[in-house]
């Protein structure tokens, strides 16, 4: 799909974030086709030198984005800031509360001389007593009790993602979305608040519910209660390891004869799923010894042929040849800064059959300053013709 044909065409958001929450609200309402002007400072976003884990952070997420330069401790940059928000749709922004107010950026400021403006905040806290409080993903995890839900009771332990943050950027870009189509009819602004805690709530909402409805408090998951007979990993011939999740009827049925333990369906204490969960520990040992005459890829086949999930225990590096994730569309090739191509996961999204991301670039530290600053002098011309023209 050409940019003309997305949905956000003619879209223009003004974007001051950094890291990954901001940036990744920003990426995809770019790849949906909104212009996204990435506003930064001299030195540029200190997300650009990051290493280590942080390596690809700015290139994955500032993809298809402009970059301007402007320094808004000069009055003439300041200026130039307000003349780009007059002229977009949309200004994201990820400071604490209190630091643009500080360049003339405040809300208040925003909404008196821009008030058809959509404000987005990617903040730490929603509005509350936690809410000038600084927040990191791995803080939020620990806080929310996703961590002590994912390690064991004595070591709590995140997620292997920035999870959170990549969520609060897609509830970034929805809310966003609303937004717009709620202009569309009329209304004006609006001040969107994403608070990173609350994203990590939104995860944890399950375990809370399931306490408040039973009393129990939740297991993490690797002691949890179990809902399923068989939902483990496996071992198998070759050493390479399987997940194995069984949790239909039908599905029981068919994988105890598929692998010679009929023994099982004959067995009245194994009747129901209640009863071969109250036998797990007769079960599964069971399952590993046969699961260990297999190897992965005859194995795999069954399975998919019963219509049984599974899976096997990947790496990131090991979905680089993946065949699902090689298939046409399934990654894109991107640009970097210095030139060089990447391949990245495509937006989980197919469009009218296509798949969005194709091509995209990582704007090089203020390589549009001169077209934009341009664009908005030649707009603003335009204006004032027609200005005249009605006056005369």
């Amino acid at each position: 799909m050409t940019g003309t044909d997305l949905p956000l065409a003619g879209v223009r958001v003004v974007e001051m974030t950094h890291m990954v929450m901001g940036p990744t609200c920003g990426m995809i309402l770019a790849q949906l086709g909104a212009e996204v002007i990435k506003v930064e400072p001299p030195a540029g976003d200190k997300t650009r030198s990051l290493r280590g884990m942080g390596t690809s952070f700015f290139p994955l997420f500032n993809r298809g984005k402009r970059s301007v330069v402007l320094d808004l401790a000069k009055p003439d940059d300041r200026d130039a800031m307000h003349r780009l928000l007059a002229s977009a749709d949309v200004f994201l922004e990820n400071f604490r509360d209190g630091q643009l107010e500080k360049q003339g950026l405040g809300t208040e400021e925003l909404r008196r001389r821009h008030p058809n403006l959509i404000i987005c905040g990617h903040k730490g806290f929603l509005s509350g007593p936690y809410q000038h409080r600084p927040a990191l993903d791995e803080v939020v995890q620990m806080m929310s009790g996703l961590a002590a839900m994912t390690g064991t009771s004595e070591k709590p332990q995140r997620v292997g993602s920035s999870a959170n943050d990549i969520m609060g950027g897609m509830f970034g870009a929805i809310s966003i979305l609303a937004a717009l189509y709620q202009k569309r009819g009329g209304a004006g602004g609006a001040d969107i608040r994403i608070g990173l805690f609350e994203n990590c709530l939104f995860l944890v909402a399950q375990h809370m519910v399931e306490y408040e409805m039973t009393g129990n408090k939740p297991r993490s998951m690797p002691e949890r209660e179990h809902a399923w007979p068989i939902y483990d990993i496996f071992e198998t011939a070759g050493g390479e390891r399987i997940f194995i999740g069984v949790v239909t009827e039908g599905q029981w049925q068919s994988f105890c004869r598929e692998f010679e333990m009929a023994e099982f369906l004959e067995d009245p204490a194994l009747r129901t799923t209640t009863d071969r969960i109250l036998a797990r520990s007769r079960i599964i040992p069971r399952v590993a010894e046969i699961m260990k005459r297999w190897n992965a890829a005859e194995l795999s086949a069954t399975l998919e042929r019963l219509n049984i999930s599974f899976s096997p225990i990947n790496r990131p590096e090991d979905l680089l040849e993946d065949p699902h994730v090689l298939r046409p569309g399934g990654l894109v090739n991107n640009v970097n800064v210095n030139g060089e191509a990447f391949r990245v996961p495509a937006l989980p999204i197919e469009w009218n059959g296509s798949n969005l991301g194709e091509g995209l670039k990582v704007p090089v530290l203020g390589a549009d300053t001169s077209a934009v600053r341009a664009g908005l002098a030649d707009q603003e011309l335009s204006s004032t013709a027609k200005t005249a023209a009605r006056l005369a």
